[in-house]
């Protein structure tokens, strides 16, 4: 399979394409604009559905309907319009209708900035509809993760009918890479007959009718559909989590990122080894189902855990949850759209293992 150069928010809208979408609702709105540029040419001349909404709240709810016929459909979308999806983002939840939301995240909070950020973690992860919830959250760090992860969260959403959302940061929709991208959908279609909502039929193919709503009055029904929806979500987390070690192994000291300051890290950790500081990077690739486990069992026999991130500490407070006491955890972050690089990471490693015990790097950059 060859390579060709794309930007990152292009790739994911072909990737999407190839997975078999065939229906776009969007909003624009900076840093993300160029996936409903593509869609709006390359959907329409597939014969498929692109709609250009005339808000956020509307792309969303066409989302819905789309995705209570069984149809593959996704809208995309950034940090302060993504908050206004989250009321249908909860009712697609409690309805069990899949779709997918690809949010490339701008600084804030509230309108905030153009600029990189990684600060909706807790909008995606944590959820900021109402209820008891739970959004399929996938964070890749490459453009051609993004474009497999992209395809991945149409069958995730498909297989346990449950929002799922790329999240990306501003830099991975904006930059440039050399990708392969699969030709078609790389893992295959999940059979919808049983709940979409696709006509009765007549005669002897006429089956009974079907609803699908997030209202649930009545004596303990809405308990008794939270308690079924949560095992469904035991089973995402015992069956879907997904991470990468990077030289975890005998390392003293372990990184937490995830997205795209897990590459700037990376050059930290390489850069680090080559001076003999044994570093690791932990990267959640599944921000939910979070890998709290592997996380410990990679990081309780280290010196100390370092997470890193683009805010102000967001995914720091899961990181701490899986390790539970068992090893010292140090944050180190910047917001408002600033960028951290390898050597100011570098640098905090030398920091926390007391200045001086190794050589300080003093050029600009590694």
């Amino acid at each position: 399979m060859s390579k060709i150069l794309m930007k990152g928010n292009e790739a994911i809208a072909q990737a999407a394409i190839n997975a078999g979408c065939m229906c776009y609702f969007g909003y624009p709105i900076t840093p993300q604009n160029e996936i409903g540029e593509f869609m709006s040419s390359k959907m329409i001349e597939l014969g498929r559905t692109y709609i250009s909404a005339e808000s956020e709240l509307a792309a969303v709810n066409m989302l819905i309907g789309a995705g209570s016929t069984g149809t593959l459909a996704m809208t995309s979308s950034s940090s302060c319009a993504i908050a206004l999806m989250q009321e249908a983002i909860s009712s697609m939840a409690t309805a069990e209708i899949p779709g997918v939301i690809v949010s490339v995240m701008r600084a804030g909070p509230g309108l905030g900035d153009i600029t990189p950020s990684q600060a909706d973690y807790f909008q995606s992860v944590k959820g900021g509809g109402n209820g008891d919830y739970r959004t399929i959250v996938l964070a890749p760090s490459t453009i051609s993760e993004a474009v497999i992860l992209m395809q991945k969260a149409f069958w995730l959403s498909m297989k346990y009918r449950n929002p799922a959302m790329l999240l990306a940061d501003g830099i991975l929709g904006q930059m440039m890479e050399p990708v392969e991208m699969p030709e078609g959908n790389a893992f295959g279609n999940i059979d919808n007959s049983s709940w979409s909502l696709n006509g009765t039929g007549e005669g002897s193919n006429k089956r009974p009718s079907r609803s699908l709503m997030s209202l649930h009055m009545g004596d303990n029904i809405l308990e008794k559909l939270n308690h079924r929806i949560f095992k469904k979500y035991a089973e995402i987390e015992a069956n879907e989590v997904m991470y990468e070690e990077y030289m975890c192994q005998d390392a003293e000291i372990i990184i937490t990122a995830f997205g795209t300051v897990a590459r700037v890290a990376k050059s930290a950790v390489n850069h680090a080894r080559q001076k003999g500081i044994r570093v690791g990077l932990f990267r959640p690739i599944t921000l939910w189902p979070f890998p709290y486990k592997q996380l410990k069992q990679c990081a309780q026999s280290k010196k100390f855990v370092l997470d890193i991130e683009l805010n102000m500490g967001q995914m720091l407070q899961d990181v701490k949850i899986g390790l539970n006491g068992c090893t010292k955890v140090n944050f180190f972050g910047k917001t408002g759209g600033a960028i951290i690089n390898s050597l100011e990471i570098y640098n905090k490693i030398l920091e926390l293992t007391r200045e001086g015990q190794y050589e300080r790097n003093t050029a600009k950059s590694i």
